[in-house]
């Protein structure tokens, strides 16, 4: 197995007591645990370190991303769900508006366990694409949102740093597809669109080695 290095990055941590998000709603973190653990932890594991490839990684994502990703599985107002998933939109018809704050900020000060790049030619693919974009496809940088480490940025961009590569080139493929449209103003459609098989599982292999 081949580990990708990059530089290590930080995750953030909240505080054990109760915690705000974004929106000034406070979240519980004990309630979000409650919720992980009856709720979550069968598919994303009590710790958000998730042990199947085709679930994501929650541990030390961003709470406001979080938070976005269930309010878009759930139904709001009889309309239906913006992000559709027949195990996630169960999952969260029942939350609260404060149930998934404090679940999402529960998840976020989880300290993840992540993936590793297990392909060096595929990583070496994703890497090129991922630094630089693709010129001829019109693929842009993706270190242009999401940090050259893969941070990600709390307000419009997830992190994506040492996530499963199953996951991220299923959600990748999702987005091309036109299966998956919860992403603002179409960005990640646009840029699924002109990516390949292999650029997809190259990213997804470079992805999973970033720190």
């Amino acid at each position: 197995m081949i580990r990708v290095l990059a530089a290590s990055v930080g995750v953030a941590v909240l505080s054990a007591g109760a915690a705000f998000a974004q929106d000034g709603a406070k979240a519980d973190l004990a309630k979000g645990q409650q919720i992980a653990t009856q709720v979550c932890a069968a598919c994303h594991g009590p710790d958000g370190n998730s042990v199947a490839p085709a679930n994501p990684k929650l541990a030390g994502q961003f709470p406001e991303y979080l938070y976005k990703q269930l309010s878009n599985f759930k139904s709001q107002d009889g309309k239906k769900a913006l992000r559709e998933n027949a195990i996630m939109n169960g999952m969260v018809a029942n939350l609260s508006d404060a149930d998934m704050h404090s679940v999402a900020a529960y998840f976020a000060s989880q300290t993840l366990r992540p993936d590793w790049a297990h392909d060096k030619d595929l990583a070496a693919l994703g890497q090129t694409l991922y630094r630089g974009g693709n010129l001829q496809s019109g693929v842009p940088a993706c270190a242009g949102c999401h940090g050259p480490t893969g941070a990600g940025n709390p307000i419009q961009y997830p992190r994506i740093a040492g996530q499963y590569t199953d996951y991220v080139e299923a959600q990748l493929k999702a987005f091309r597809a036109g299966t998956r449209a919860n992403d603002p103003n179409g960005m990640m459609r646009g840029v699924a669109e002109r990516l390949t098989d292999e650029e997809i599982k190259g990213l997804a292999q470079y992805v999973a080695g970033l720190r």
